[in-house]
């Protein structure tokens, strides 16, 4: 009895550490890097975006600083970003959000549901980073199509993911000064980024294997 009673305390302690080591993995894996400002420590911080981000390039043609940028400016690189909550009966009670934006990209259901379907990647979950960055590519990558934006243009890129592919060609950011003030910073970082990586790239490419050689 004593023996069957230790097995059983020894399974359950198997059974908490595992699930402790879960829940620790995925917050760490959740958790925002230190230093959003630089894309080099982000990805020092986070190899596996690194990867993600490589991929999306691959697949989609897109250069990596210009969604890390538009990331940036949507989520701070938060997993479960939404934007603020409506409000009724004079801001006392609590009533939704103002959009199904959420997520690291901010992506809104409909728009999500669409990237699942035409891409054939019906477990896409918006609070993964590389589910995110995929995403990003291929908007960016229709937006190219549609409206002739070059994929590497952060601002007109910004306002087509803002406004909409057929908001943007009826020109509804005109009227948005705010807006067309957010789409130039998000240019701006784009650049920086785009130079910060220039610096990191090739290190960041090389295996495990030989980083610990170098």
């Amino acid at each position: 009895m004593r023996k069957k009673f230790k097995n059983n305390s020894r399974f359950l302690s198997i059974i908490v550490v595992t699930l402790a080591s879960t829940v620790f993995l995925e917050a760490c894996t959740a958790t925002p890097p230190r230093n959003i400002s630089n894309i080099c420590d982000i990805f020092t911080e986070k190899r596996d975006w690194f990867d993600s981000a490589t991929d999306m390039q691959e697949r989609w043609g897109v250069p990596i600083h210009v969604p890390m940028a538009m990331m940036y400016q949507e989520s701070s690189f938060k997993a479960k970003a939404r934007p603020p909550k409506n409000y009724l009966f004079f801001g006392l009670i609590p009533w939704g959000h103002v959009s199904s934006a959420y997520g690291y990209s901010q992506a809104k259901t409909p728009t999500w549901d669409d990237y699942k379907r035409e891409t054939d990647n019906s477990w896409a979950n918006r609070s993964d980073f590389d589910d995110a960055m995929d995403f990003m590519g291929w908007f960016i990558s229709k937006t190219h199509t549609i409206n002739a934006v070059s994929k590497w243009d952060a601002q007109l890129q910004y306002l087509n993911y803002h406004e909409g592919w057929g908001g943007y060609s009826r020109k509804s950011y005109q009227s948005k000064t705010w807006l067309k003030g957010v789409a130039k910073k998000v240019k701006a970082r784009s650049l920086r980024y785009a130079t910060q990586l220039k610096g990191c790239e090739e290190e960041l490419s090389k295996g495990w294997f030989w980083r610990i050689f170098s």
